[in-house]
């Protein structure tokens, strides 16, 4: 049995590897051991436990005010002492975050091959996402497994020198977890929402914001809430925006927004709660990666809050808009989808370009694949 080792520190890691660990987990030729890096940690739990997985080892490194210096170092050191206890055959690292990279700088140390999750996303703006597109980019050339959701992060990858033998388009395993969520809902009965949605009108358009990009942080902040004010004051919508617990963004939401009767300010919401508001949303107004992927599954026009974006796909669907951060942009854009059926329908006609829900089973053959033709992964 063939020990493999996921290492994740953040919400939307969880959610991405959660399909494939449950199948691994039910796999005899493999052993799933999972580690947490703690990246998340008020977030991640809750998503644990939703899709019935726990962590064999927390290194619980997130600290107040710490640096992405401080984040890195924390994770390799801990991830090192992980290493010598478990003596992984092979290890996954998931998208793009410090943790991603930091585990597979860990696991090149010591010599263990690794497979990348979400492979070849590039935006070609090493400082947006920051510090995700660099992040993504290193952990591509530490990286023995290459697993692209789509075929322009493939040829990103190939562009880049990786050998095409290595890569592997397999769509996005954020598609099979929001199916597998989408059906446990289902089953589960009816999903109790916490109280700070009580007071929200859904027989009104709800617009779901998601706001947290560091390359944002400063004025671009103050004028993505500005615009929000405006749509809030002038459009009969309901706003709900789960904000991020990060001061940098808590702080001008809060000054900017707080006290507007159809802006819900609430906490950070549980991924199934999630669910239920992007199903129940008019359209979302976003900067978040996973969302720009989700969306598409429930037919929601995506406002992008960013100058550019690694998923370029889902804007050359239709479906997405990159829509910077300035407050006249992004109210005009919104206005447009308020009043303009036409333009509303034009981004909700395509499918979802992120995957079709078997991009976990794909990736659990071909390591099969290779391990049954005796290869050292």
């Amino acid at each position: 049995m063939l020990k493999v080792l996921f290492i994740f520190g953040t919400r939307p890691e969880a959610v991405k590897i959660a399909p494939l660990v449950s199948l691994m987990k039910a796999h005899s030729k493999f052993r799933a051991i999972l580690c947490s890096t703690g990246q998340h940690s008020e977030m991640l739990q809750p998503v644990l436990s939703f899709f019935d997985m726990q962590s064999d080892y927390d290194l619980n490194v997130m600290r107040p005010n710490q640096s992405l210096a401080g984040l890195t170092s924390s994770v390799l050191n801990g991830l090192d002492s992980v290493f010598a206890k478990v003596k992984p055959d092979f290890v996954f690292v998931q998208g793009d975050t410090t943790t991603t990279m930091a585990g597979a700088l860990a696991s090149f140390y010591r010599f263990i091959p690794i497979g990348h999750i979400e492979a070849g996303l590039r935006s070609q703006d090493r400082f947006s996402p920051y510090p995700e597109e660099i992040n993504r980019t290193l952990t591509t050339h530490l990286a023995d497994y290459h697993f692209a959701p789509t075929l322009t992060a493939t040829n990103n990858l190939i562009a880049e020198g990786i050998a095409a033998e290595d890569v592997f388009m397999v769509g996005n395993t954020v598609v099979d977890a929001l199916l597998w969520a989408q059906e446990k809902l289902r089953t589960a009965g009816p999903l109790r929402l916490p109280p700070s949605l009580s007071n929200v009108d859904f027989s009104k358009k709800l617009i779901l914001v998601t706001g947290h990009r560091r390359e944002s942080f400063g004025q671009p902040f103050v004028d993505l809430c500005h615009a929000i004010r405006v749509i809030a004051d002038t459009e009969p919508v309901e706003v709900v925006y789960p904000v991020h617990l990060n001061p940098n963004v808590m702080a001008p939401v809060h000054s900017i927004l707080q006290g507007l009767k159809n802006v819900h300010l609430i906490e950070p919401l549980t991924y199934p709660a999630m669910i239920h508001l992007m199903q129940k949303a008019y359209l979302i107004l976003t900067d978040s990666g996973g969302v720009q992927e989700e969306a598409p599954s429930f037919k929601k026009p995506v406002l992008v809050l960013r100058n550019v974006t690694e998923r370029p796909e889902g804007i050359q669907a239709g479906i997405a808009k990159l829509v910077g951060t300035t407050t006249v942009r992004i109210c005009e854009e919104t206005a447009r989808l308020l009043h303009s059926r036409r333009e509303y329908l034009k981004m909700t006609a395509s499918e979802n370009p992120y995957g079709d829900g078997k991009t976990s089973h794909r990736i659990l053959e071909i390591l099969e694949a290779r391990f049954s033709e005796g290869s050292q992964c």
